[in-house]
């Protein structure tokens, strides 16, 4: 019989991903200290929410693949890896209709008070009182922050639901035939729906700021499936205690799972725990990709 592979599992992975390698490799739980040393790990597991520094990849003298359960890499030291040799396996396809799904679901939560409909049902008001309308989505003019895979997908839907559909980016795409538009406030303040789905980097940080919101205006709504740090979360929750934006759907936060309390205080703002992708069918394939791609790397190796 031969040898087991070890695998260093640098972060808390998802039930389904561990019952598959755990089939095959042993596991070890491990996260790298800045200074140690951990040798004889070729493959460690990570997720986009724990990442890998710098410091944690010198760690790993022998590390030669990193498997990343999640779409994001913004946690991942890419220059480091990149010039190690590291080769980086995440599953930015296997979450694109999941998180597109949700950012259409953020959108009817929102806009047709859903969360707040169920908690005022729940509390018995409906005997003596009647909520105020809410807003039609059909016909909604909706404007998306990254028309990458996930921002298209959306788009597609959106439109496909009647919306009039528009994006921002660094450069208008010649595949598409939606509005698009170079300055985010510009677009903000044209449309009734503001998503964004751009990644996390320096050049999205803070790029929902005060400005954007004031533009998106009292009857315009935010959601957000990309990243906590891609909106000034002070200046959010400015608005939303202010009501200068009617609403926002968010699946991610600055500090979560530490949320900042004055969210919970608001009722117009629906919360998520960061699960867009976390589907029964999403999982099983992100689990399926890093396995395959686990076993082709030892597999390439011969052993």
């Amino acid at each position: 019989m031969s040898k087991r592979h070890q695998l260093l599992v640098v972060a808390p992975i998802p039930p389904e991903l561990r019952a598959r390698l755990s089939h095959d490799y042993d596991l070890v739980d491990k996260r790298p200290e800045a200074g140690a040393v951990l040798p004889g790990f070729s493959v460690a597991v990570t997720t986009s929410i724990m990442g890998l520094n710098s410091a944690e990849m010198a760690a790993l003298p022998d590390l030669e693949l990193l498997a990343c359960n999640g779409a994001g890499v913004d946690k991942i030291d890419l220059a480091e890896a990149e010039r190690r040799g590291i080769t980086l396996q995440h599953t930015p396809d296997a979450v694109t209709d999941d998180t597109a799904d949700t950012a259409i679901s953020l959108m009817y939560a929102t806009l047709r008070r859903v969360a707040e409909a169920d908690r005022f049902v729940r509390a018995g008001k409906w005997k003596s009182e009647r909520m105020t309308p809410s807003r039609r989505v059909f016909n909604a003019k909706l404007g998306i922050a990254g028309l990458g895979k996930i921002g298209k997908t959306i788009a597609r839907r959106a439109s496909a639901l009647g919306m009039d559909v528009s994006y921002y980016g660094p450069r208008k795409k010649d595949d598409v035939d939606y509005r698009y538009y170079a300055d985010l406030a510009q677009m903000a303040e044209a449309v009734d729906v503001l998503t964004l789905a751009c990644p996390a980097s320096p050049s999205t940080e803070g790029l929902v700021n005060a400005e954007v919101l004031r533009a998106l205006g009292p009857n315009g709504y935010l959601v957000n499936i990309s990243r906590g740090t891609v909106v000034d979360e002070e200046a959010l929750l400015d608005a939303l205690e202010a009501q200068t934006i009617a609403g926002a759907g968010l699946d991610v936060f600055l500090g979560e799972p530490d949320i900042n309390p004055r969210f919970f205080a608001l009722e117009n703002v629906v919360l998520q725990p960061h699960y867009a992708a976390v589907t029964t069918q999403t999982r099983n394939d992100m689990a399926h990709l890093l396995e395959q791609t686990i076993s082709a790397f030892y597999k390439n190796q011969g052993s």
